[in-house]
């Protein structure tokens, strides 16, 4: 099996209430793909097969971060949050926040509900969504060399469970950590994917970057 390097997107349209408005790059976000891109090539970073989500956050990000022959998959798509909240609201009377504080108590009940089948219609049950992740990265690891995966925090968070055995708070813990642009690695130890890095931001690590560490 082959490592592999998880990439989250750079900034999306933070401002947003539903999936489609939120799918896009902020200008920020750009640079922050930008930044990344150059990182990468100035370490020399050997990556042959690169992959990405279907979405256009993700299909942007590589874009401005340079990267080519990008295989787009849709099991690197995000979780669907928005609608997964909406619908939340709709069945059970869940207020959806309007700010970060209340986003980071509301994250975990969202997770939780979905994980235990307690929306009804989601537009992919959990199991479902988490089995086309796993047989996804499966696939990846058994290819030739390293992989880069540009994805989403949603879909990191939860490889970072399956691996590590995380319960639904400290998954949503995790994901509300992630930053815009943040380099994750699983590295195969005998037959299991482990993961040796988590949200690593070392081109933004300089202080005049500081303010571009963004997690939403």
């Amino acid at each position: 099996m082959s490592h592999i390097t998880l990439i989250r997107h750079g900034q999306a349209n933070s401002g947003a209430r539903d999936e489609e408005s939120y799918d896009k790059l902020s200008p920020l976000g750009h640079q922050q793909a930008r930044w990344l891109g150059a990182y990468l090539r100035d370490a020399s970073a050997h990556h042959p097969r690169i992959y990405c989500g279907t979405l256009i956050r993700h299909v942007e990000t590589a874009a401005s971060a340079g990267l080519v022959d990008v295989v787009q998959d849709e099991r690197l798509n995000e979780l669907p949050y928005f609608t997964l909240a909406t619908l939340l609201r709709d069945q059970r009377g869940l207020d959806i926040p309007t700010d970060r504080e209340g986003f980071i108590h509301h994250l975990p009940r969202v997770f939780t509900a979905w994980s235990n089948n307690d929306i009804a219609n989601p537009p992919i049950a959990f199991d479902a969504y988490i089995e086309g992740v796993n047989t996804a990265l499966a696939e990846i690891a058994e290819g030739p060399g390293p992989a880069l995966v540009v994805t989403s925090g949603g879909l990191i968070s939860m490889v970072m469970r399956d691996a590590l055995g995380l319960d639904m708070q400290a998954t949503a813990r995790m994901a509300l950590a992630i930053m815009n642009t943040s380099m994750h690695r699983i590295f195969p130890i005998g037959d299991t994917m482990t993961p040796v890095l988590f949200n690593a931001v070392p081109h933004l690590d300089t202080p005049d970057r500081h303010y571009a560490q963004t997690h939403l």
